[in-house]
């Protein structure tokens, strides 16, 4: 259960610590003192989406922690499975920190989390009922999940989800196979013709590459055809010019000739025959580079055919000549199922055939457990209303048989008398909000026998509810506690009086801030909550009074 909930500026709230015990808890105050925000805080521990707007004003962050105790084994089971560390107390902690751009941390037992494995983790923590659940009763398409949790079915529909999650997968397989021949027929034809296309340009890995290189080497072949033969000329010379070698050779002969015994001029020597070896080199270099280059004359046409067609390929199957070879290879592929579609097909047929029977035999399962529930669960809410003023009540399901779909083939829904002669009704045209507000106490209240959630919250229950029945509301709330911890916000004075727990929220102000705090009350606190409650611009002594006779009324409730 939850026991403890830390909240630090969130809204109004700079930093609050609360307390909640076993049995029914009431937070009451003021409109306006931020009994929502307490909702609010609690959600936001369960992963539920928050606004930054959430964040105190001034503030760079905002944070909330809850402390549970006595954790169920389903708790414990998704621990170990999201590999988080369980405490030995069997205690639970649970963090968010959000900060004022909208981003949060999640925290179980000090270990970052994801918010879909929060959420994953508070379903099994916290139930919390607001009004919106009230008028999800008056959605028929709502109501098999009402019926559900109480007939607790979960291991069937899950089965029946699986099959009709395969019955979908085989009837889209069967659909794109059964296509219009016509439409078979082209795209065989198409697919013939892209694989004839791709096979015959026989396309290389990194040909364009080459291409492009071997383009521009061709474009630039006569400059450097014309560098290099001057090149030669520099150094071989001509008819009109001596040449770097010869003239270099003729310097060494002149300098040979005299360095017999100077030391310094043989060394200028060899430094002569050495050049005169480079420029050989160099020479060499460059007459093989002369060579190479040997074009075709249609060779620059070619290579312009080649990359155009490389560049409308590019446009139709990938950029890149490995897409479009990833794109024949896959164009082959799917040539081939068309080849073996028959065969496919029949083995498909017999697949569906399979499939269609085990769903249809699987949502009559559902079907059967549903309607049995149905009788258990109306008897029981009719029960439970009579209790809850109001006595004569019929409450009713309707089966009706509808499509296949991912939660069966019943189209369900909660039919209501609330007159006797009168036949059921659908809630929508039935009831009024207080009565929502009790028939959904009463599903809940019969639910949580069943459920494993430890924690119910419920959100203004007492809505469109007063004076005895509101009073019914609380003790049946207080009788809820008992098994499952309870956490009520109201407004009725009747319920609060009932709390085994009573939290006021009071809304403070100074010269700069307004704060709000929560606090438990005692006898006197709560005596004085009530009257106020209750009252109008005074709490007088008739109100205490009748404050004092609410807290001392210990009346027992059996049902």
């Amino acid at each position: 259960m939850l026991k403890s909930l830390s909240i630090q500026n969130i809204a109004v709230i700079e930093k609050a610590q609360i307390e909640f015990s076993k049995g029914l808890n009431v937070l009451t105050g003021e409109t306006g003192a931020g009994k929502s925000i307490i909702i609010d805080s609690i959600n936001a521990i369960l992963g539920e989406r928050t606004s930054r707007e959430l964040v105190r004003s001034g503030c760079e962050n905002a944070f909330v922690s809850a402390y549970f105790e006595d954790v169920d084994d389903c708790v414990n089971a998704l621990l170990d499975e999201l590999g988080i560390e369980k405490e030995e107390d069997n205690s639970l902690v649970i963090s968010r920190k959000i900060s004022a751009l909208g981003k949060s941390v999640f925290r179980i037992n000090g270990v970052q989390v994801t918010a879909s494995m929060l959420k994953t983790l508070g379903v099994l923590l916290i139930n919390i009922h607001g009004q919106h659940d009230s008028q999800a009763l008056l959605n028929p398409d709502e109501h098999f999940k009402f019926l559900d949790s109480y007939a607790n079915i979960s291991p069937l529909l899950n089965e029946y989800k699986a099959s009709f999650r395969e019955l979908l997968t085989v009837r889209r397989r069967l659909k794109e196979l059964t296509a219009d021949a016509d439409d078979r027929d082209k795209q065989i034809e198409l697919l013939d013709y892209q694989i004839n296309e791709l096979s015959q340009a026989d396309i290389k890995l990194g040909e364009w590459d080459e291409l492009k290189h071997r383009k521009e080497l061709i474009l630039n072949s006569q400059s450097i055809t014309q560098a290099l033969e001057d090149l030669n000329i520099a150094f071989s010379g001509n008819d009109d010019v001596m040449g770097v070698i010869s003239t270099v050779l003729s310097v060494a002969k002149s300098v040979s000739s005299v360095s017999q015994n100077d030391t310094e001029l043989k060394q200028i020597l060899e430094k002569l025959e050495a050049l005169s070896d480079s420029c050989e080199t160099i020479k060499d270099l460059a007459q093989e580079k002369l060579d190479s280059i040997d074009f075709q004359p249609d060779e620059l046409d070619k290579i312009e055919e080649r990359l155009s067609l490389l560049y409308d390929f590019s446009n139709k199957y990938g950029e890149t000549e490995q897409d479009m070879l990833y794109y024949l290879e896959n164009a082959i592929n799917r040539r081939k199922s068309f080849d073996n579609s028959d065969e496919e097909l029949e083995r498909l047929n017999a697949q569906y055939d399979e499939a269609f029977s085990n769903t249809l035999s699987l949502a009559q399962r559902l079907t059967n457990e549903r309607k049995a529930a149905a009788q258990r669960l109306s008897r029981e809410i009719c029960e439970q209303l009579s209790y809850l003023d109001m006595p004569k009540t019929i409450f009713s399901v309707d089966f009706q048989k509808g499509n296949l779909s991912s939660n069966g083939e019943d189209k369900i829904e909660f039919l209501i008398s609330t007159n006797p002669g009168e036949p059921p009704k659908p809630l929508a045209k039935i009831a009024s909000g207080g009565e929502l507000s009790r028939i959904m106490l009463a599903i809940k209240s019969i639910i949580a026998k069943n459920d494993s959630v430890q924690t119910l919250i419920f959100d203004e229950i007492d809505t469109g509810v007063s004076g005895k029945a509101s009073r019914k509301i609380g003790l049946k709330l207080r009788k809820v506690g008992e098994s499952t911890q309870v956490i009520c916000v109201t407004h009725s004075a009747q319920i609060a009086s009932v709390a085994d727990n009573h939290l006021l929220i009071e809304k403070k102000y100074d010269e700069q801030s307004t704060f709000t705090s929560v606090h438990s009350l005692d006898y006197q606190g709560r005596k004085y909550e009530l009257a106020r409650i209750m009252g109008g611009l005074e709490i007088t002594d008739s109100l205490l009074t009748t404050a004092e006779e609410m807290l001392d009324d210990n009346e027992i409730i059996s049902i």
